[in-house]
């Protein structure tokens, strides 16, 4: 099973995390995206190295992070930055999504 992730509030960095561990450790896929003031989570530690587990990709809306204020210049490559078209991807490849 693949499972999207949309991420558009920076309050729920615990359950994101759990809820991703959670379906890796079942043998699922995980697909993470992160809009409006999700990227905020982009200057967590803690959210960024979620793209460093097999089975996740991660991805966000460039757009909104640029209006929020953050910077995304360091990130690490396996985090693509995008467009509401990765969104849009996530949810046909996904069988299932939550939005937090």
């Amino acid at each position: 099973m693949k499972l999207g992730i949309l991420i558009n509030t920076d309050r729920h960095l615990e359950a994101i995390s759990g809820m991703t561990r959670a379906a890796l450790a079942n043998g699922h896929e995980v697909f993470l995206f992160a809009m409006d003031d999700g990227t905020r989570l982009l200057t967590n530690a803690g959210y960024i190295a979620l793209c460093q587990l097999p089975g996740v990709k991660m991805s966000f809306c460039q757009e909104s992070a640029t209006h929020k204020g953050v910077s995304f210049d360091t990130l690490p490559g396996q985090i693509a930055a995008g467009s509401q078209l990765q969104n849009a991807m996530m949810g046909q490849q996904a069988d299932r999504v939550i939005i937090l």
